[in-house]
């Protein structure tokens, strides 16, 4: 909103109105903000939840410290959506499609969430939300995110002719640019529809979706959505889910959150400048450099959320955040093509979510086989594996923080690894 009045000052030559021009200035900007937010008016909303008598539900799952949270505020993803969005209409340009599709996102999401709590903490239901209805939700999301990033004018790649003219892609524009070795001298390049993404450890770093049905010959482009969409209604709902089992302990899904957004940030500054983009010779993508907005957002939104968050938490973000939190980092990385990157990124959602997955199929495998449940954890999500084995909660989550740094570097890292 701003960047839009802004640029109508610009005609005058504001020197403000020039300053928003740049990315990293409206990003810091929006950080700010979506700190401050996050830090004074979660405190007044935090108030209001007391007032209203919103607490969590605790099961008793026989865990250190667990039933000291009973009555703990809940719903806290209500600040965080509120400290991303605000900032994110006032510095982002709202015509931008990438732009659009986070909103939807947040809002979508979470109202499925918010529907979920409601149920939990006004109706004294503890099972929420049915499974099938957030599903469903999850989804809906998927078939538009992936509609839009399949036929919108605007989701483009940067290829090289010879490229596009080999895929038979669709090309939308063609422009001039220096040439990476010879700044001196230019090439043509096409802007093209196209479902490639980027993958580690292969030459070039990129697949095409097209590569899977590629004996269907030249109908491989009309029928390239069989796989496209179904893989993007699977991530969102994946790491929507998995980012919900991993808010368990104060702290963990929101600083997990926050370093995952802190990555796709940089793919986002990188890949949509088209300077990086040549200098590091990975995959050009037009107007997504709009994102770091968002991404500048999501980062400040969960940082300042920690400050109530941290143990001891003073509030949950309940299904209200955690649900729009995963969603926002799937839509994120569908949108700059670094979905396949997710099981390094987002490594402590999948760790978390996998250990819920092998805890049940094996409890439920040795059942049959010998007629007593085995367990290969002491409890599952993980991070409550570590906590029967008496490790204080802070311990536990920083150090899933830190691994989770580690994977953010070794992610970065792969996109040079060819």
């Amino acid at each position: 909103m701003l960047y839009h009045l802004f640029q109508i000052e610009s005609l005058n030559g504001g020197t403000l109105a020039r300053l928003f021009e740049f990315i990293t200035f409206r990003a810091g900007l929006a950080t700010v903000l979506s700190l401050m937010i996050s830090m004074l008016v979660g405190g007044r909303i935090i108030k209001f939840l007391q007032r209203k008598q919103v607490g969590e539900v605790i099961r008793d799952l026989d865990l250190a410290g667990q039933m000291a949270k009973k009555g703990t505020p809940t719903m806290g993803g209500v600040i965080i959506i509120l400290s991303i969005l605000v900032p994110c209409l006032l510095f982002a340009k709202l015509n931008n499609i990438y732009i659009i599709l986070l909103i939807i996102t947040t809002l979508w999401l979470g109202l499925i969430g918010f529907l979920d709590d409601y149920i939990k903490v006004f109706k004294k239901d503890k099972s929420g939300l049915s499974g099938k209805f957030k599903i469903l939700g999850q989804v809906m999301l998927g078939l538009v995110v992936g509609v839009v990033m399949l036929f919108h004018q605007d989701v483009v790649a940067r290829v090289t002719p010879k490229v596009a003219q080999q895929n038979g892609y669709e090309i939308i524009n063609t422009v001039k640019v220096a040439k990476r070795n010879n700044p001196s001298e230019t090439e043509t390049m096409h802007y093209v529809k196209t479902t490639l993404t980027n993958v580690p450890f292969i030459k070039g770093n990129t697949l095409d979706y097209k590569y899977f049905i590629s004996f269907l010959g030249d109908n491989a482009d009309k029928w390239v959505w069989l796989i496209f969409i179904p893989m993007v209604i699977f991530v969102i709902t994946a790491v929507s889910n998995a980012a919900n089992l991993t808010d368990g302990l104060d702290g963990l899904a929101t600083g997990t959150s926050a370093i995952i957004g802190t990555v796709l940030g940089i793919f986002a500054y990188v890949s949509g400048n088209a300077f990086f983009a040549d200098y590091l010779n990975i995959m050009y993508l037009p107007y997504t450099s709009e994102l770091v907005i968002f991404c500048a957002c999501f980062l400040g939104a969960c940082t300042g959320f920690l400050w109530y968050n941290s143990y001891p938490a003073q509030v949950f973000m309940g299904d209200t955040g955690s649900l729009t939190l995963g969603g926002i980092i799937a839509v994120l990385a569908i949108a700059l093509r670094k979905e396949l990157l997710i099981p390094i990124m987002c490594g402590i959602f999948v760790v978390e979510n996998l250990s819920v997955v092998i805890q049940v199929s094996y409890f439920k495998y040795t059942k049959r086989k010998y007629g007593e449940g085995r367990r290969v954890f002491l409890m599952s999500p993980l991070h409550h594996h570590y906590q029967k084995k008496n490790i204080p909660e802070p311990k536990i989550v920083a150090r899933f923080w830190i691994v989770g740094i580690l994977l953010a570097i070794i992610t970065i890292i792969t996109l040079k690894v060819r």
